[in-house]
């Protein structure tokens, strides 16, 4: 699948505001998998929630207010929208973390102020207003000219990494790729190293334990199989993914989601 075109991550896509992904540039490819670009308008006095599987990463983001690092995440997360808005966010590969010299593991499950002010003022430079509605060809423009002005920043203030964060992006890659892998084991013996490396790079890469990106992916890929696909049984979907059985997918949506495969599917 073409990455920027991935729909994974996103619960209830038919509830998202103006939301946009666009590539990185070449030149970023080890650092970032692409930046997602969301702008809003919602009625005052409202609010709109918008659920989320997050990607088992870190994330850039920039707003009109200032810059944040959001960490991996070990659960579903939302972000509750108001008023009008737009955010710029880079989802960070594990080079891209390593990078920015933070240990992604001490800013699981948070989001931090990040010192980037250069930064808030380019993004906002091209973003615009967010109370001044855009045409599309406007919109489209100010998104190119935001991702050009944050791969310059990151292009001059992010190191590319040692072998330990490439490998880590290869165990990435190779995780989000190959659905067939549900075991660290596997991974290790893709990668032809040990399974102690394995945990070592996922912990101080991403942040979160290599069995944790593993079930993220397959949970991810099991709620767009159940939401896009109407003939997919649960059971079904649960063999497609390498779950022991249907009752194992379940107990990962409950405690991740807290709701059964089906009620999802019914909601979505």
């Amino acid at each position: 699948m073409d990455e920027v075109g991935d729909g994974r991550g996103v619960l209830y896509p038919a509830r998202l505001p103006s939301f946009h992904r666009e590539a990185a540039p070449d030149r970023l490819h080890d650092l970032v998998r692409w930046f997602w670009i969301p702008r809003w308008r919602i009625a005052p006095g409202r609010a709109s929630r918008q659920r989320l599987l997050p990607f088992p990463a870190s994330n850039l983001v920039v707003q009109p207010a200032g810059v944040t690092l959001a960490g991996p995440t070990t659960g579903a997360s939302h972000r509750d929208l108001r008023g009008t808005g737009w955010a710029v966010g880079a989802l960070l590969r594990p080079a891209g973390i390593v990078g920015l010299g933070v240990d992604p593991s001490g800013i699981r499950d948070t989001e931090v102020s990040f010192g980037a002010p250069d930064l808030r003022r380019a993004v906002a430079a091209a973003m615009g207003d967010a109370d001044v509605p855009l045409r599309e060809a406007e919109e489209a423009t100010a998104r190119r000219l935001a991702v050009d002005a944050f791969g310059a920043w990151l292009a001059g203030h992010v190191d590319a990494g040692d072998d330990d964060a490439r490998l880590a992006n290869a165990m990435e890659d190779l995780i989000a790729a190959d659905r067939s892998i549900v075991r660290v084991e596997r991974v290790a013996e893709r990668l032809g190293v040990s399974v102690r490396r394995v945990q070592r790079l996922a912990r101080c890469c991403i942040g979160v334990p290599p069995l944790v990106v593993i079930r993220r992916y397959r949970l991810q890929e099991a709620a767009q199989r159940l939401r896009d696909d109407p003939s997919a049984t649960v059971a079904r979907v649960a063999a497609e993914l390498g779950y022991a059985d249907q009752a194992h997918l379940a107990a990962d949506f409950r405690t991740v989601l807290g709701l059964t495969p089906s009620g999802y599917r019914g909601s979505a």
